[in-house]
C-alpha cells in the first residue's frame, strides 16, 4: 500500500486534500491522471449498466436531502456505527473495529497501555447542513449518505415519463457522504466518495433470480476492468448481518493491499423502498417491515397489465463505490519491471488516463513541433480520451500503454 501511495502522489493520480494545510483525514484529491481513470472506469460502468441495455434509465439527482426521505428510508434511526472515547488520550474509535484501530500516540490500539474506553453509543454518520440564511436548526437538510434514496423518490417521474414496467433500473453515480469515526486504508474508506448504484425493480417472486442475475454480472464486469477473478470471493452476508431492509446480500470482495474487503454490494432490498415512501401503504402488500408513512404524495407502485392488480415492485441493487474501484484497478495494474528498474502501471486500454501520446523527436523543430500538434488534433478528434504531445525532448522517458 505505500508503494500504491507513493506512486499515486508522484504520477498525479491521488493527493491529499488539503495537503498544504496538513490535510484533513478520510479527504482525497484526485489529480491530472487519477481523474482521468476514475472518468474512464465511471463510463465503463455506465456504457455497461446503460447503453448496452434497452431497460436501464439514468438519473442525476441532488446531494442536499430532505430529512423527511432519511426519515421514512430508516437512515435517521439506523445509519449509525458504535462509537468509544479513550478517557486517557480522547480518542474515537469504532467498537467493532478495536482491533484494526491505531492509537494516535503510536501502534495498534491492542498494544495501546490504557483500556479505559467509555461504553458503545451509537453515532449518526451523516453530515448535515443548514437551509437558508438562518442557521436556527428548524431548517436544515443532509449530505446524501447514499444515491438510492433519490432514485427511489423519483420512481413515479421515470415511469410516468418513460412508459417503463419491471424489469427494468435506474441508474446513477454521484457524490455521497460519511461521517466515518475512522477512515483508512487510503481511499478505501473515506468521508467523501463516489458511487454507481443501480436500482433494478422486479416483480415479487422474480427477485431471487434476478439477484444471481447481478451478481454473476458484475463479477464479470469487475474482470473486464483488469480485477484478476483469483483476486475475487464472493460473501452471502449472515442474516444476522444483513441490513435491516435486506432479504439477502452477496459482497464481492477483493484482495485489497490491507486485505481482503467489500469492493461492491449486490442487495435484495425487497419492497422496503419504494414501500417505506409510498402513500396508501395499506393498499398494497408490502412484504417488508416500513415505517408507517403520512406525508408521501405518491404511490410508488406499478400495475400488472394481465390481472390488472397493483403492485410495489421489489429491489435488486448492484452498489459500488468508485474509489474502491481506482484502488483495486491500481493495484492489479501495479507492476514492477525489474530487468529495466521501473515501476509500470499495465491498464486496460478503455481505463488509460492517456490514449495516445505524439513525440517529435526535435523540440525545437518547429516543422516536427507543429506535424505533431496537427497529429495530436486529429487523434483527439475521434473521441479516444485524452491525448497528449510530450515535448520535453526526452524520449524514452514517457512510456504510454494503449
Amino acid at each position: 500500500m505505500e508503494d500504491l501511495v507513493s506512486l499515486c502522489k508522484r504520477r498525479g493520480f491521488i493527493f491529499p486534500s488539503n495537503d498544504i494545510y496538513g490535510g484533513m483525514k478520510g479527504l482525497y484529491d484526485f489529480g491530472p491522471m487519477g481523474v482521468e481513470l476514475k472518468l474512464n472506469l465511471k463510463s465503463a460502468w455506465w456504457k455497461s449498466i446503460v447503453y448496452e441495455r434497452d431497460d436501464v434509465e439514468g438519473l442525476d439527482s441532488t446531494i442536499l436531502t430532505s430529512p423527511t426521505v432519511l426519515k421514512y428510508s430508516g437512515h435517521e434511526d439506523t445509519f449509525s456505527d458504535p462509537l468509544v472515547d479513550c478517557k486517557v488520550c480522547k480518542a474515537r474509535f469504532r467498537a467493532d473495529q478495536l482491533e484494526q484501530s491505531e492509537c494516535p500516540r503510536g501502534g495498534s490500539l491492542n498494544n495501546c497501555k490504557s483500556k479505559d474506553l467509555t461504553d458503545p453509543r451509537p453515532f449518526n454518520l451523516m453530515f448535515k447542513t443548514a437551509i437558508g440564511p438562518v442557521d436556527d436548526g428548524s431548517s436544515f437538510a443532509y449530505l446524501r449518505p447514499e444515491t438510492a434514496q433519490q432514485i427511489f423518490v423519483n420512481f413515479k417521474n421515470i415511469v410516468d415519463s418513460t412508459s417503463r414496467v419491471p424489469p427494468f433500473g435506474i441508474a446513477q453515480i454521484g457524490k455521497a457522504f460519511r461521517n466515518e469515526i475512522t477512515p483508512r486504508n487510503f481511499i478505501f474508506r473515506v468521508r467523501e466518495f463516489e458511487q454507481m448504484e443501480l436500482e433494478y425493480f422486479v416483480k415479487p417472486g422474480s427477485d431471487e433470480s434476478w439477484h444471481k442475475y447481478w451478481v454473476d454480472k458484475r463479477l464479470n464486469w469487475w474482470a473486464d476492468q483488469g480485477v484478476n477473478s483469483d483476486k475475487l470471493k464472493l460473501l452471502e452476508v449472515e442474516k444476522k448481518d444483513l441490513s435491516h431492509y435486506s432479504k439477502a446480500t452477496f459482497d464481492i470482495m477483493y484482495d485489497f493491499p490491507h486485505g481482503l474487503e467489500e469492493l461492491e454490494g449486490i442487495a435484495n432490498r425487497t419492497d422496503f423502498d419504494l414501500g417505506s415512501h409510498s402513500k396508501n401503504q395499506k393498499d398494497f402488500n408490502i412484504k417488508a417491515k416500513v415505517k408507517d408513512n403520512k406525508n408521501s404524495t405518491t404511490k410508488l407502485a406499478i400495475q400488472d397489465l394481465e390481472n390488472k392488480e397493483w403492485f410495489i415492485p421489489f429491489v435488486i441493487e448492484p452498489s459500488a463505490g468508485v474509489e474502491r474501484g481506482v484502488l483495486a484497478v491500481l493495484n492489479e495494474a501495479y507492476t514492477v519491471d525489474e530487468a529495466n528498474k521501473r515501476t509500470l502501471l499495465k491498464l486496460k486500454p478503455h481505463l488509460s488516463p492517456f490514449k495516445a501520446a505524439v513525440i517529435p523527436l526535435k523540440r525545437n523543430n518547429s516543422d516536427l513541433v507543429n506535424t505533431a500538434n496537427n497529429v495530436k488534433s486529429e487523434l483527439q478528434s475521434l473521441g479516444l480520451g485524452r491525448v497528449m504531445v510530450e515535448n520535453t525532448g526526452n524520449i524514452g522517458t514517457f512510456v504510454c500503454y494503449y
